[in-house]
């Protein structure tokens, strides 16, 4: 735990929220400052500063507590769709550096848009890429 981290004074109780459903490794809360009401945030209850720091053994229930999270989201709110997601890296929009996905309901014209600009890769690039790829993750 790390006692600036206010997800874990979350954890630890010395801060207030909503929690959702909690389990030895992980917790499930609202957000406080969410995109829409219903907003949820899924996190280990081990302090790590993004996906690459997440213990594995954490790992799937991360993404377990996501999905029942979700489904509880869908059908408590009517929800037609919703967004998962993180942020990892300042430059990528974390603002607190202590891992968590995002659960986030959706509604027709909300107004939020993932605004892209997706990219063609030239010749010869994408497989460049992919190779570098391999290479660091040793497939």
């Amino acid at each position: 735990m790390s006692m600036a981290c206010v997800f874990c004074k979350i954890i630890s109780r010395e801060a207030p929220a909503e929690i959702l459903l909690e389990t030895e490794r992980v917790i499930a809360l609202l957000d406080i400052q969410p995109i829409h009401y219903g907003h949820a945030l899924i996190m280990p209850k081990t302090h790590c500063r993004d996906l690459l720091a997440v213990q594995d053994e954490d790992l799937h229930d991360i993404l377990h507590m996501t999905q029942v999270v979700a489904r509880g989201l869908v059908e408590s709110l009517g929800l037609e769709g919703f967004n998962v997601f993180a942020n990892n890296g300042r430059i990528a929009g974390q603002s607190v550096f202590h891992f968590h996905m995002h659960v986030t309901p959706r509604y027709a014209r909300d107004n939020i848009r993932f605004v892209l600009s997706l990219k063609e890769y030239p010749a010869g690039l994408m497989k460049e890429t992919a190779q570098k790829i391999r290479m660091a993750i040793g497939a």
